[in-house]
C-alpha cells in the first residue's frame, strides 16, 4: 500500500472534519460582534458543550457502520439501533432543556455564572433535535466510508457548513435575536441540513451493493453483538465530550470565570482545527487495515502526519497568525483575546499527541477490540480529573490547567493504547507480527 494511497482516503475525511470544525469559529465570530458578546459566547459555548455531551453516545456510530455495515442485513440492523438511539437522546435533551433539570445541570453542577446560564436555556431548547440529527448522519457516513466513499462525507460536511455559516451571517444581519439564539438555530439548520444529504447520499447504495439482491454475509450481524460492539465505544464517546462540561466546571471556579468561559469556545475551536488531521484518522486505519502488509504503511503515514500536526500548530501560536486569528477573524475584545492568546504555548503538543492516539485507536477497532478503547480513555478521565481537582485545590490559573489536563490525559490514553496494540502489531519495530489483529 503507498502513502499516496492513504492519502487519497484519508484527504476526504481530514477535509470533512476540517470543514465541521470550521462551523463554530464562524458562529462565534459572528455572536463576537453582537451585543453583550462576552456573556453570549460563554453561553453558546455551554450550550455546545452540553449538546455534544448528550450525543456522545452515538459519536462513534460512524466507525461502528464502517466496520460492521457488510450487507443489507447489516444495514438494517444498525439503523434500527441509531433510531433507538435517536429517540432516547432526543428525550434526554428535553429532559435538560424544558424541566427543572436545567438548574440542576447548569446551574448547580456546572456552577454556571446566573448572567451566562439564563441564555443557556433557550439555546440548548432550539438544539432538541441537535442528536437525533447527528446519530443519523453519522450512521450513513460510516456506511459510505465502509463502501469507498468518503468523498460524499465530506460534500455533506460543506452543504453543513455553507448552512450553518449562511444562516448566521443572515440572522446576525437580518434579525434583532440575541448571540446565543443566532448562533443555536445555524447549528441546528446546518446538521439538519447534512443529514439530509447524506440520506440523498446513500441511496444508490441501497439499490446496488445494500439492496434486497445484493451480496449477503455469512453470518449475520446480530443486535447483542452491535451492542457488545458499540457499547465500549459509546462509553469512550462519553467519557471525551464530558470532559468539555469538567473543563468548564472547573473554569467556572478558577480565577477570571467570566474571562475564561468566554475564551474557553474559542481556544477550543482552535483545538478542533487542529486535530482535525487526527480526528479523520481512525476510519481510514479502520477501514484500510486488512492484515500484516498494510500496517507499516499506515503506521508510517501516522507518525508523519503526527510531526505534521505539531509543526503547523506551532507556526500558528508562535507566529502572527494567532493574533491576527484571534483579534482579526474573531474580532475579540482585547481582554478575552489576549487571555486566550496568552494560553494557546499550553495547548502546544495536545494535537499531535491525539494523532497517536487516534492511529491506535483506529487499529484497536479494526480489531474488534474496543473494550481496550474504553479503558484507555478511562485512564483519559482519571488524569483529566485528576489534573483539573489538583488545580482546584491549589487555584492554579483556569486555562493553563486545563491545557496541562488535556495534554497529559491523551499522553496517558496512547501509552496504554500502545501496550494494548503491541500485542498483535509492533507499533515502533520494523519487524511485523505473524499473528494478525
Amino acid at each position: 500500500m503507498r502513502q499516496r494511497d492513504i492519502f487519497w482516503f484519508w484527504l476526504p475525511l481530514f477535509a470533512s472534519w476540517l470543514l465541521m470544525t470550521a462551523e463554530g469559529p464562524i458562529v462565534s465570530a459572528a455572536i463576537n460582534r453582537l451585543p453583550n458578546e462576552v456573556i453570549m459566547l460563554a453561553a453558546q459555548g455551554i450550550v455546545v458543550s452540553l449538546s455534544v455531551t448528550i450525543e456522545s453516545p452515538i459519536i462513534n456510530l460512524l466507525a461502528t457502520a464502517t466496520a460492521l455495515v457488510k450487507d443489507r442485513a447489516s444495514f438494517l440492523q444498525v439503523r434500527r439501533f441509531t433510531i433507538h438511539w435517536m429517540i432516547l437522546l432526543t428525550l434526554v435533551t428535553i429532559l435538560i432543556a424544558f424541566t427543572p433539570m436545567f438548574d440542576l445541570v447548569v446551574v448547580r453542577w456546572l456552577g454556571t455564572p446566573a448572567e451566562v446560564a439564563e441564555w443557556v436555556r433557550p439555546g440548548l431548547q432550539i438544539m432538541t433535535l441537535w442528536s437525533a440529527a447527528i446519530a443519523w448522519r453519522r450512521f450513513l457516513q460510516g456506511v459510505l466510508i465502509a463502501f469507498n466513499q468518503p468523498r460524499k462525507m465530506a460534500w455533506g460536511t460543506a452543504v453543513r457548513l455553507l448552512t450553518s455559516g449562511g444562516g448566521v451571517i443572515v440572522l446576525a444581519s437580518f434579525t434583532n435575536w440575541p448571540g446565543v439564539v443566532n448562533g443555536a438555530t445555524a447549528l441546528m439548520l446546518g446538521v439538519i441540513a447534512e443529514a439530509i444529504y447524506a440520506t440523498l447520499a446513500v441511496r444508490p447504495l441501497l439499490q446496488n451493493e445494500l439492496s434486497p439482491t445484493g451480496h449477503q454475509e455469512e453470518t449475520a450481524l446480530s443486535y447483542r453483538d452491535l451492542l457488545a460492539f458499540h457499547l465500549p465505544l459509546a462509553g469512550t464517546a462519553v467519557m471525551v465530550l464530558l470532559v468539555q462540561p469538567l473543563v468548564t466546571f472547573s473554569l467556572a471556579r478558577l480565577d477570571r470565570p467570566t474571562e475564561s468561559l468566554a475564551a474557553w469556545p474559542v481556544i477550543f475551536q482552535i483545538m478542533l482545527m487542529a486535530r482535525a488531521a487526527a480526528l479523520a484518522l481512525p476510519e481510514a486505519v479502520i477501514a484500510l487495515t486488512k492484515g500484516p502488509h498494510t500496517y507499516q504503511p499506515i503506521r508510517r503515514f501516522s507518525l508523519i502526519l503526527a510531526v505534521q500536526v505539531g509543526l503547523a500548530v506551532s507556526l500558528f501560536i508562535f507566529s502572527p497568525l494567532a493574533h491576527l486569528y484571534l483579534f482579526g477573524v474573531q474580532d475579540m475584545t482585547p481582554e478575552v483575546g489576549g487571555l486566550a492568546q496568552s494560553s494557546l504555548i499550553y495547548f502546544l503538543t495536545f494535537p499531535a499527541l491525539t494523532v497517536l492516539a487516534m492511529w491506535l485507536r483506529g487499529l484497536l477497532i479494526n480489531g474488534r477490540k474496543t473494550t481496550a478503547v474504553n479503558v484507555a480513555m478511562i485512564v483519559n478521565m482519571v488524569i483529566t480529573v485528576a489534573v483539573l481537582g489538583t488545580g482546584l485545590i491549589n487555584q492554579w490559573p483556569g486555562l493553563p490547567t486545563a491545557a496541562a489536563a488535556l495534554s497529559l490525559a491523551v499522553l496517558a490514553e496512547s501509552i496504554y493504547l500502545g501496550w494494548r496494540a503491541q500485542r498483535f502489531w509492533p507499533i515502533f519495530s520494523s519487524k511485523l507480527a505473524t499473528r494478525n489483529i
